[in-house]
């Protein structure tokens, strides 16, 4: 669990969590997402910085260390995709559906976009995952 390969992943999908959040999110996402969103004044206007890296790096942590325990050693760039996918669909339209039949956050077609917006974050965190346990994995043993 803290090898240096689930290290360095989980650096690397830290970093990714936090600034590919920051691009899909705040500069792709939030013009198409500002339309559905149901509730005024939902969002802060600016981040808490410091709990946002650490949940990041919570993130980052937990999704490489169940990428190393799923992939079982064959470490590639399509199962890292399919991996990111899976947590993608996981987060984004199952929990994105369940907040949306909840509360009032995002109207139905918000919650569609927000949630293909967490399956393109977490494919290409899926993806860097598998590049790095595929490059750093054997070195571990």
């Amino acid at each position: 669990m803290f090898s240096k390969t689930n290290l360095i992943s989980t650096i690397i999908t830290t970093i990714w969590g936090f600034l590919g959040g920051w691009v899909l999110w705040g500069i792709i996402g939030d013009p198409m997402l500002t339309d559905h969103t149901v509730t005024s004044g939902l969002m802060k206007e600016m981040p808490d910085m410091a709990l946002l890296a650490v949940g990041c790096l919570i993130v980052g942590f937990a999704f490489s260390t169940i990428y190393s325990k799923w992939d079982r050693g064959t470490y590639s760039f399509s199962h890292g995709a399919q991996f990111g996918i899976w947590v993608g669909i996981l987060i984004g339209l199952g929990s994105g559906l369940i907040d949306h039949s909840t509360s009032n956050i995002l109207d139905l077609p918000g919650t569609i976009i927000n949630a293909i917006i967490y399956v393109i974050h977490f494919a290409i965190m899926g993806i860097l995952a598998s590049l790095v346990y595929g490059k750093f994995a054997s070195e571990d043993q």
